[in-house]
């Protein structure tokens, strides 16, 4: 899947120091007042490098609240005007990229129900040829690694060199505590695939509630991640959008100085302990792996004795079983619940697999 992306370093388009990038601001910019006065708080606060609202607001369902539109954008340009602060917000065609850029907005993002779309991402793509603007892009709905770097070829095609990934979490059929469930390892893969290109974690979309941001922004900065983009509101709980996900300017700052940012790498005299500690790893591993194919060899047993048997491969019940009883398990061991239930769907489906494998052969 690796793709040659020549992408610039973040410090070409925005300076942090040795800060990660922050980008806060309202979910929605619904008035003139609202926008400024939380814009102003966040700049009173100083973590934030850019300000972020949403204009146009692609909802689930027609009726809710779908953004200012264009009515919205100059009220962007007083925030920066008045407070410095860059300022970014999504866009979804080719004339909302066309609006965005006449009022001088400094960062444009792709949204999740964009990135989804190869016709659409294609659409703004054509858009931007010509202009230079950092675009971000936030992982697809949907859990599709290849989806995710085709937007950022298409865009990368229009000439767009300054680039960042956003990642949002995933929607899933199954009730987790979080909003959309954060599959890190996709965003793990991506980063080792292109490590040239930013990562910005987003725990409001990811969290849902404001309960979960600090856990999840912690874990962002755990995995390195170059920076966040937070929703930020002046009164969430009176906010048109989105508002149980939201924290106020002054709520968010002390979240923030809250959170370890962690060193992206270490000195020589942590090396020796390093890799003593990797050189453990390895050994689990293989023992892991051991045991996964015992597991597989007994597997092989079983759906030869089912075929023998004239007995069907999938049996639910069975399954519900083992789902239910392996992450209690798990629990008792200190695990986390998703990724034991994860775990276990990858090791029922290689099973499925093998024992289908297996009652398709014929018998010796």
């Amino acid at each position: 899947m690796k793709a040659n992306l020549d992408v610039l370093p973040l410090s070409s388009w925005i300076e942090t120091g040795d800060k990660p990038l922050i980008i806060a601001g309202p979910c929605s910019a619904e008035t003139e007042e609202q926008v400024l006065e939380t814009a102003r708080g966040i700049a009173k606060e100083g973590y934030a490098h850019i300000l972020r609202a949403g204009v146009w607001k692609p909802r689930t369902r027609p009726g809710s609240f779908e953004g200012k539109g264009e009515e919205a954008l100059p009220w962007l340009q007083k925030a920066k005007e008045e407070t410095g602060l860059k300022t970014a917000v999504e866009v979804a065609t080719p004339q909302h990229v066309e609006l965005a850029l006449k009022y001088g907005v400094d960062v444009l993002w792709i949204g999740a129900r964009t990135t989804v779309n190869p016709f659409n991402v294609q659409d703004l793509a054509d858009s931007l040829k010509g202009v230079d603007v950092p675009v971000l892009i936030k992982n697809p709905v949907n859990p599709d690694l290849a989806l995710w770097v085709g937007a950022f070829e298409r865009i990368a095609g229009a000439g767009i060199n300054k680039m960042g990934a956003i990642h949002r979490g995933f929607s899933n059929a199954q009730e987790t505590k979080y909003r959309n469930s954060p599959m890190w390892q996709i965003a793990v893969e991506f980063k080792t695939l292109f490590p040239q290109i930013p990562m910005i974690g987003d725990p409001s979309h990811m969290a849902g509630k404001r309960a979960y941001l600090a856990e999840l922004t912690q874990r962002a900065m755990d995995l390195n991640y170059d920076g966040l983009i937070i929703e930020s509101h002046r009164n969430p709980d009176e906010a048109w959008s989105d508002a149980s996900q939201q924290l106020t300017p002054a709520a968010l700052g002390e979240m923030l100085k809250s959170i370890e940012i962690r060193k992206a790498t270490y000195g020589v005299d942590f090396q020796s302990e390093l890799d003593r500690l990797r050189q453990r790893l390895d050994n689990l591993d293989r023992e892991l792996l051991e045991v996964l194919a015992s597991r597989m060899a007994v597997v092989e047993q079983l759906g030869e004795y089912k075929r023998d048997n004239n007995v069907a491969v999938l049996q639910l019940d069975r399954w519900k079983q083992v789902h239910g009883s392996r992450a209690e398990w798990g629990k008792s061991l200190n695990l986390y619940t998703e990724m034991v239930e994860e775990l276990f769907k990858l090791i029922h489906m290689e099973s499925i697999r093998k024992q289908t494998e297996v009652m398709n052969q014929q018998t010796a």
